[in-house]
């Protein structure tokens, strides 16, 4: 686990940092990477961080490589998004249970799309609220790390 994590994310990082990426570029662009890798709607995260890459000239290396760290937390943050989602839009909240499952598969699958698209909409509200945050936090902790590593003072 630690060499898989060295060798996609730490040392993609170190390159491009050896690249002559400014601190503040490169910090902006992993916490969007960070923060969009965790958003509940599955497979659009790798577009959105292209688009906002090339739209607002991030490195989409950095972006890239952040996001894709954060495949494994994109499912493990899904259900709390969802449950801050039901608080916010004051929905009941949706029985995830192996007996809930099977009562929707037995409803048709017009349901089960029905009741994950809701489900999906509610997490995506809670992401959106909780994004801006997020991305404003980690660029303000990534941004002196990475130019005290830009500087030579952290291994």
């Amino acid at each position: 686990m630690r060499r898989m994590i060295r060798d996609r994310c730490i040392e993609p990082m170190r390159r491009l940092l050896r690249q002559g990426v400014s601190a503040r570029e490169l910090a902006l662009s992993v916490a969007l990477g960070l923060v969009i890798g965790n958003i509940p709607v599955l497979g659009v995260s790798t577009v959105l961080c292209v688009a906002i890459a090339v739209r607002y000239r991030l490195n989409l290396a950095a972006i890239q490589v952040a996001q894709a760290a954060m495949a494994p937390t994109q499912w493990l943050l899904w259900l709390p998004f969802l449950r801050l989602g039901e608080w916010l839009t004051r929905s009941p909240r949706l029985p995830l249970t192996v007996s809930a499952g099977r009562a929707l598969l037995a409803a048709g699958p017009g349901h089960v799309t029905a009741a994950l698209g809701v489900a999906t909409l509610q997490a995506t509200l809670a992401w959106l609220v909780v994004a801006p945050v997020a991305v404003f936090a980690l660029y303000r902790l990534l941004t002196p790390v990475l130019a005290r590593a830009i500087a030579g003072k952290v291994a």
